[in-house]
């Protein structure tokens, strides 16, 4: 019974949290996979807790970069309400790789479970080469979960969005806009990150649809901006009649919009992006983007550490927790500028 009040304690946290954020609805914020899969318990390697003693949970993103920071400040805002609430210190430990490397990452991870967290939340380059170093973190008790990726077949939880109907919302709005004709530029993000790899295919799929729009290679990413900027500029100069591009990751957004200014084609050529962070929403604002499509990085973060507990305390979880997708325009643009300048760290709802 004190585990159920526990639980039942931060699901209502949470809810406040949401509650409060006050940005614009999402196209779909309902939790669990819409198939059935929501109810289904997976065992992510924990063993029952007791709930009296501090909490230290680890987040090992994909790599340093500006989306994960909102991941992070998601999860230490979650982290201060459960500390207050639960009368006990609950502390997030962010470790970001320097380099989007398996090798590294990986290294994170050992080092990470060799101080003995409460759990883990990971957002995988490469799930099958960081497999083994998963179970291993397992076998020590120690629970993991996914955020910002879903694998299935892994037995992990995961945390984020349906990336393929975020990708189906994006491939379809661009073609909208270009008429249902054109040229069209898609960038790869981590080709071995599974969510970047079924948002390209699913790019591939959508658009395979309209028979009067190309698809072409617009560059891989590597997920970052520089690289993103670089593969976009040589793209637009090897493409002048292109008229559409569409992007897989958070570093893409900014690389395309700058080499689409560099170029001058703002007027040229139709960007439908990804993503919430301040650069991305004064794209949004000029122009340069016409719209963005955010997986939510801060909720999230926050609702990591909230499976993280559950699992913690020996809780059942779902199989996918879905935060939803919040679609950008220029029509609510000002609103989400104004809470990304004032450092808003609790999720977005």
């Amino acid at each position: 019974m004190k585990k159920l009040l526990v639980v039942l304690l931060v699901c209502a946290m949470a809810i406040g949290m949401f509650a409060c954020a006050g940005a614009p609805p999402a196209t779909d914020t309902a939790a669990g996979d819409g198939g059935g899969a929501a109810t289904q318990a997976v065992d992510n390697g924990s063993g029952a807790a007791a709930s009296d003693k501090d909490l230290t949970f680890v987040i090992v993103p994909k790599v340093v970069h500006e989306w994960f920071d909102a991941v992070n400040s998601g999860a230490q805002a979650q982290a201060e309400v459960m500390s207050k609430q639960l009368g006990i210190n609950v502390k997030v430990d962010y470790r970001a790789p320097s380099t989007a490397d398996i090798t590294a990452q990986n290294t994170v991870l050992e080092q990470a479970a060799a101080t003995n967290p409460d759990g883990i939340a990971l957002d995988p380059l490469d799930y099958e080469g960081s497999k083994q170093v998963i179970e291993e973190i397992q076998a020590k008790g120690i629970p993991v979960i996914l955020f910002d990726a879903r694998v299935p077949g892994s037995g992990l939880t995961a945390i984020g969005n349906d990336f393929a109907e975020q990708a189906e919302l994006e491939a379809n709005r661009l073609a909208e806009l270009l008429g249902e004709k054109g040229k069209v530029a898609l960038m790869h993000g981590v080709t071995t990150a599974p969510n970047h790899s079924e948002r390209y295919e699913t790019f591939k799929e959508v658009l395979a649809q309209y028979p009067g729009i190309e698809v072409i290679d617009g560059g891989i990413s590597q997920d970052n901006i520089e690289t993103s900027q670089q593969q976009a500029a040589a793209t637009i100069a090897a493409n002048p009649d292109l008229a559409g591009y569409l992007c897989v990751d958070a570093a893409a957004p900014i690389g395309i919009s700058a080499a689409i200014e560099e170029a001058g084609k703002q007027d040229q050529i139709t960007f439908v992006g990804a993503e919430n962070l301040l650069q991305i929403l004064e794209y949004v604002k000029s122009g340069t983007m016409v719209e963005s499509y955010s997986t939510k990085p801060q909720m999230q973060g926050a609702l990591s550490v909230l499976m993280l507990f559950d699992a913690h305390m020996g809780m059942e979880l779902p199989q996918f927790v879905d935060t939803g997708i919040l679609h950008i325009t220029a029509d609510n643009v000002d609103e989400m500028i104004t809470q990304a300048k004032a450092g808003a760290s609790t999720p977005a709802e």
